[in-house]
């Protein structure tokens, strides 16, 4: 399976600047780039060859593609040629367009058959411009969509400007996406490049929230973090809902809940993480999606000496929280 990564952000939040330096900090990795959009390729003429085509051959062995058409098309293309012997590559890097949503190319990798069983997803890397980022989600609904689909956010140009509050709006808007100052990047490219971010693991929940019993909804006027969120216009709609219990569901109820949830909310799901601990089961139940898509999986044992709990991450759109609270808590065994 081919790793892909998902580079987005708005229009001048750096991404071409940060493919550059991840070409340059990881030379043993033979990368295949893909610029979904219109125009030239975007990438430093001096990584370039001199040879000018949609698809071009980088100095350090990366390929380069523009693409212009279907998304999935082009990657079949570049399949088809490396299996040829064509071209050669390990990782696939994919930097959208400044205004695209990434859900659509999100769940490309899981309708399209040919592309699930070839490539693996890996993360979603989503630049922030702290100069520029408070005004954006202001006035930009996919601004806000980018931040929701990310595991990761890198906060750009902070040796212009001083990130404030933004961190803390951004994690009302995502509660699972790890924030990181791009002057640190060097640092953290082996998480970057190892994510894990859509397989059945662990990775992307935050830490336990509760105090000792009870359950936990990020309520009216307060994020997922129990904080006051900052004044916010177009990502007022998107935000974190972190669902919680001490002890175990019951198996049944926590299936009708999930079935429900993905039945009446799966256009305004972006993303959703959980782990469960079902009563009568030594093993927890790992689970996440993107809209309809969902995949479920048991992961490793409890520990004898831990804390069972059960864990909901959602992102998305006006959810009835009070709701969601009443439904999950009716699931404890």
């Amino acid at each position: 399976m081919i790793p892909v990564t998902l580079l987005t952000g708005f229009l001048g939040a750096g991404k071409t600047t940060l493919l550059n330096r991840l070409l340059a900090a990881n030379p043993d990795q033979r990368i295949a780039i893909v610029e979904n959009e219109f125009g030239a390729v975007g990438i430093d003429a001096a990584l370039i060859a001199p040879q000018a085509s949609t698809i071009i051959e980088l100095s350090n062995g990366c390929i380069c593609c523009s693409v212009r058409g279907e998304l999935s098309a082009a990657l079949l293309d570049l399949l088809a040629r490396r299996e040829r012997g064509e071209l050669h590559f390990n990782r696939l890097v994919i930097e959208t367009t400044g205004l695209a949503d990434p859900g659509p190319v999100v769940q490309t990798f899981f309708w399209e058959e040919a592309l699930r069983d070839k490539f693996q997803l890996d993360a979603v890397i989503t630049l922030v411009d702290v100069c520029h980022a408070t005004g954006q989600l202001d006035r930009e609904a996919v601004a806000a969509a980018q931040v929701a689909y990310a595991d990761w956010l890198i906060l750009t140009k902070t040796d212009l400007a001083d990130a404030g509050s933004l961190p803390e709006r951004l994690r009302t808007i995502n509660a699972r996406a790890g924030i990181i100052d791009v002057q640190e990047l060097d640092a953290h490219w082996p998480s970057l490049l190892q994510t894990g971010g859509f397989s059945l693991n662990e990775h992307g929940l935050p830490a336990r929230r509760l105090p000792a019993g009870g359950w936990k909804v990020a309520g009216s006027g307060t994020n997922a973090f129990g904080q006051t969120p900052a004044k916010r216009s177009w990502d007022d709609a998107i935000e974190s809902l972190v669902l919680e219990s001490e002890g175990s569901v019951n198996i049944d109820a926590i299936s009708a809940f999930v079935e429900r949830l993905i039945e009446e909310h799966a256009n305004d799901l972006l993303r959703y993480k959980g782990i469960l601990s079902i009563a009568g089961e030594p093993r927890r139940l790992v689970f996440q999606g993107v809209h309809r898509i969902a995949g479920f999986d048991y992961g490793r044992d409890w520990g004898a000496d831990e804390a069972r709990e059960s864990r909901i991450v959602l992102i998305g759109r006006d959810l009835p929280r009070e709701r969601l609270l009443a439904d999950f808590s009716a699931t404890l065994a």
